[in-house]
């Protein structure tokens, strides 16, 4: 498991091979028998299969073309209805309608979600997360018909790989560990932490592409803008508080 844990490669190219059945159930149950609040479970897991359904997702989530290569899309939510719903057939009140129930829910889909993706990668398959999850929640929401007390909070493609990607650069220990308190950065330490991040050819080709100075601004000015950032934040949190995660009384 370790070395499926230190491998992992991004994978954005599937060939056409279909999953088993035996594989697809195998890799679900390593998600809900991932840890969970409480023992709760409270997220749902959403597969998409047939070609119809993964091209009107393709649509949704800015037509990534990986979504119509690979025969698995799985969609998580964050999902307090059926909870919610036995509490009450219970005769126990809910009381989670609020803003820390979503982030509950949405922790518990988070860990089934990267149970999945190590259980697949072990199969293996490939992955890739969606990021347009979020930003398009609203319109996952109409589309998969989610009752009050479920979003979507990822998706993840599953499928063969049709490439194979070197490993992605990752920042050093000494940036992310922290012992014992949180240790705040000096100017030398981030200079330290992104030089070798900042000296890769692949930076070097990002610069030339996108006409910018360094990799910094490639991400402020271009990947994740401010601008898009409030725009979907607003989309998502009309969404969180459409579906009833945001009773503050």
């Amino acid at each position: 498991m370790l070395k499926t844990i230190i491998e992992h490669r991004t994978i954005r190219k599937y060939n056409s091979k279909a999953v088993s059945e035996d594989i697809l159930n195998k890799i679900l149950e390593a998600g809900y028998r991932a840890s969970t609040t409480g023992n709760m479970q409270v997220y749902s897991i959403i597969v998409s299969k047939t070609e119809e359904n993964r091209k009107k997702l393709w649509e949704i989530h800015f037509k990534q073309d990986m979504i119509l290569q690979a025969p698995l899309l799985l969609t998580f939510c964050a999902d307090f209805n059926r909870f919610n719903k036995w509490c009450r057939q219970r005769d126990a009140e809910p009381g989670y309608d609020n803003f820390l129930s979503f982030y509950t829910a949405s922790i518990d889909a988070l860990i089934a979600s990267q149970n999945v993706a190590l259980a697949a990668e072990s199969f293996g398959l490939g992955i890739c997360y969606l990021g347009t999850t979020t930003y398009q929640a609203d319109k996952l929401i109409d589309f998969f018909n989610l009752p009050q007390g479920v979003i979507p909070v990822t998706t993840l493609v599953v499928g063969y790989p049709d490439e194979n990607p070197g490993l992605v650069d990752r920042l050093p220990a000494y940036g992310i560990v922290h012992e014992e308190k949180y240790r705040d950065y000096s100017k030398e330490d981030i200079d330290k932490i992104y030089k070798l991040k900042e000296s890769l050819p692949e930076t070097a080709e990002l610069l030339k592409i996108n006409n910018l100075p360094n990799l910094a601004q490639i991400f402020t000015k271009n990947r994740y803008t401010k601008k898009d950032n409030v725009h979907f934040s607003k989309v998502f949190l009309k969404a969180i508080t459409e579906q009833g995660f945001m009773n503050n009384e």
